[in-house]
């Protein structure tokens, strides 16, 4: 079935399909397998990210969602079908990926620069080239000052950015994010959202971002992909035809107005989103 579209404003496809494809995911599906039997968490699901791009997910609890960016990044296996990085199929944990989960997941014993350089540590990276590049993030995401600070001494904010800042810090073409701002109240989840979008521009990086929130979705995106109750499908792709920056105003514009109503009416159909 045809996936329905909202018509494009202006040049945001056209910009988008210049960009060269850096992830392709083809016929993939996932099915668990469980004491009680298979239990299928993805239909067959094809679709590309574009490099640069920030595409958005969204659908109902237990849809799929986190699994499909757990495949994407290499940390569980495909049932069927294949993904691609760059044309390099994923078999394992792909070095040009950084993750950002609900969770900061910061080490309560390490400091924020300490945390933030762990994946050089691990990854057995030069500590003063990329000791440099900690700092610049730190500074990028307002946490200068804060970099011997432990993560309890920390607002749930400043967690998050330090959690984006680790992501981040082995200059990954690829951000992959779960949920990253669910546990935040809704101020400093607007916050980090405009912080997001800023980052996501001055760097360049490619997100696929996974959301309950519409609204969110929606300010973020350049596509919003719409799943369907598990095991999960996409429903429909939607363009964002809204300029950037983004400021929270663009909430009030015909088009994002629109754009909610319409990607909101899907899950009124299955009942549900959380």
């Amino acid at each position: 079935m045809a996936q329905p579209q909202l018509k494009v404003v202006g040049s945001a496809e056209t910009a988008r399909l210049s960009q060269k494809t850096l992830i392709q995911i083809d016929g993939v599906t996932k099915t668990y397998r469980t004491r009680d039997g298979e239990v299928p968490s993805l239909r067959p699901i094809t679709f590309d990210v574009r490099d640069g791009e920030f595409l958005v997910v969204v659908g109902p609890s237990g849809c799929g969602k986190s699994t499909l960016l757990k495949l994407v990044a290499g940390l569980l296996p495909v049932s069927e079908g294949a993904i691609t990085i760059e044309g390099t199929t994923v078999t394992e944990p792909h070095d040009d990926v950084g993750i950002v989960f609900q969770s900061p997941v910061l080490l309560a014993w390490r400091t924020v620069l300490r945390n933030i350089m762990m994946p050089v540590e691990v990854r057995g990276l030069p500590r003063d080239k990329y000791l440099e590049r900690a700092r610049a993030l730190i500074r990028m995401t307002g946490l200068e000052g804060f970099e011997n600070k432990y993560p309890w001494q920390l607002s749930g904010g400043m967690q998050q950015r330090a959690s984006l800042c680790r992501a981040l810090v082995h200059d990954p073409k690829i951000l992959l994010m779960d949920e990253p701002f669910g546990a935040l109240d809704a101020m400093t989840r607007e916050k980090m959202n405009v912080e997001l979008q800023r980052i996501q521009h001055e760097t360049g990086k490619t997100v696929l971002l996974i959301t309950h929130s519409i609204p969110e979705a929606v300010f973020l995106a350049d596509r919003v992909m719409v799943m369907s109750e598990r095991p999960g499908a996409i429903a429909a792709t939607y363009e964002v035809p809204l300029p950037r920056p983004r400021s929270l105003d663009v909430m009030g514009h015909p088009v994002f107005i629109e754009l909610t109503q319409r990607i909101r009416a899907h899950f009124n159909a299955q009942g549900h989103l959380d």
